[in-house]
């Protein structure tokens, strides 16, 4: 059987539970994994440089057919694509890519306004920049309460809704941790909504020609 080697690059475990939650309607194949010694959350750019190196060396020790970084700064995507024949995934580009396809305008939220620059400049390189209605952070949140506190819901509606009125026909969430609020979210504000989780397994399940 296929295995898809899924890293969690911090070391939340409701984060990593999230996570794989997120990945079971689309098959066993994927094996998430934790870094037990990342952070609690990815935050600062220091942060994604340490979880860059962490998971290039963590799949160069794993054998898989796959490999998919779960965090919305794709941590270590293009250094593990330089150092494996496999394919290997972001969970930003696979919901940046999910949210072109599916809206001619997008927004996104995100854990913190720290983590705007960093997110731009991969959306500019994948050439999405002029899709973006804006992408509104909430107040520095974890990664884990941003999936499960309901006052930190309110505050994600609460962007959600704006992004919606700016004219953005799909709502990306700028964490892995929020993957759980996709369907919620959907419901409440009657647009699409891109969990990055799941937007990863598909991109991955197409590269391996996996149906699901």
């Amino acid at each position: 059987m296929m295995r898809v080697l899924v890293v969690n690059p911090n070391s939340s475990l409701e984060v990593t539970e999230g996570i794989a939650s997120a990945l079971r309607p689309l098959g066993n194949i994927f094996d998430v994994v934790r870094q037990e010694r990342g952070p609690a959350t990815i935050r600062t750019d220091e942060d994604v440089a340490t979880a860059a190196e962490a998971f290039a060396s963590c799949i160069a020790s794993e054998n898989a057919d796959g490999y998919i970084t779960a965090c919305f700064s794709d941590p270590g995507l293009d250094l593990a694509r330089a150092r494996v024949d496999k394919p290997v995934v972001g969970a930003q580009e696979a919901a940046i890519l999910a949210a072109c396809a599916t809206a001619e305008r997008f927004g996104i939220i995100s854990l913190s306004e720290r983590a705007i620059p960093r997110h731009l400049t991969r959306i500019e390189a994948l050439g999405c920049l002029d899709k973006l209605v804006a992408e509104l952070p909430l107040r520095d949140v974890s990664a884990a309460d941003s999936g499960r506190d309901p006052n930190v819901y309110r505050h994600v509606l609460a962007l959600g809704e704006e992004l919606r009125d700016r004219g953005a026909g799909g709502i990306v969430l700028g964490c892995a941790g929020m993957a759980q609020l996709a369907a919620r979210l959907e419901g409440d504000i009657g647009v699409p909504v891109i969990d990055p989780v799941a937007a990863a397994g598909r991109l991955m399940l197409s590269k391996l020609d996996v149906s699901s």
